[in-house]
């Protein structure tokens, strides 16, 4: 069950995220972290990131909704992982980092959440239906 809805949550969770960050999010995440940020990409790290999310949101949130058969379930704990897991980066960052702002903590704490819980609850319904 782990490979089956591990390769639904992927491409859910790449498309929506490549949304936010490519086109709802871009300007903003420039505006206020540009100085920090890098001009290429370290895609080796991004695809470690991917990979290691999805395993912990079908391990510890789809996989036990599905027996559960609780969307419910798939949302709630996907919000929660999804806060927990962005609060790890976005607090650590805020309590590390010179000049590093509280709006952009604030908005990937409620981007994490709302991540987590789409992935979850879009994977949970797809792998009802197959």
């Amino acid at each position: 069950m782990f490979i089956k809805l591990y390769a639904i949550a992927l491409p859910i969770f790449f498309i929506i995220d490549m949304l936010w960050l490519g086109f709802i999010a871009k300007n903003f995440y420039k505006n206020q972290i540009g100085f920090l940020m890098k001009s290429d990409i370290n895609w080796t790290a991004a695809i470690i990131f991917y990979l290691l999310f999805i395993v912990g949101l079908v391990l510890f949130v789809i996989a036990p909704a599905v027996e559960k058969g609780m969307w419910t379930h798939a949302l709630l704990f996907g919000a929660l992982f999804g806060l927990i897991t962005y609060a790890t980066y976005d607090l650590t960052n805020l309590a590390t980092l010179k000049d590093w702002p509280l709006v952009v903590t604030i908005v990937d704490l409620a981007w994490g959440a709302t991540l987590g819980a789409l992935v979850s609850v879009i994977t949970y319904f797809i792998a009802e239906v197959l």
